[in-house]
C-alpha cells in the first residue's frame, strides 16, 4: 500500500464504525458501479422472505459465535471468537 493510501487507511480507523462501514460500502461499490436491477430486486425478495421466516418462527437466528463456527468448519473446541 503506498503512503497516501496508508494515510487514508489510518484516518478511516478512527471513524465510528457505522462511518467505517459505510466507507467500506462506497469503496466496495466503486470498483464495480454497475448494478444490475434484476440482481437488486431479488435481493430485496431473499431478504423479505428470510426476514418473514424469522418473525412467523418458521426459522430462528444462530449465534455469530455458532454460524462463524459453521461457517469455517470449526468445532466448539478450537474456536477463537
Amino acid at each position: 500500500m503506498n503512503t497516501a493510501a496508508h494515510k487514508l487507511y489510518d484516518s478511516a480507523l478512527q471513524l465510528p464504525d457505522s462511518e467505517r462501514a459505510e466507507l467500506a460500502a462506497w469503496l466496495i461499490e466503486s470498483l464495480d458501479p454497475g448494478v444490475d436491477d434484476d440482481v437488486g430486486a431479488a435481493w430485496d425478495a431473499e431478504i423479505k422472505h428470510r426476514v418473514e421466516e424469522l418473525d412467523n418462527g418458521a426459522i430462528a437466528a444462530v449465534p455469530w459465535s455458532e454460524a462463524r463456527r459453521m461457517i469455517l468448519g470449526l468445532s466448539d473446541a478450537t474456536s477463537s471468537d
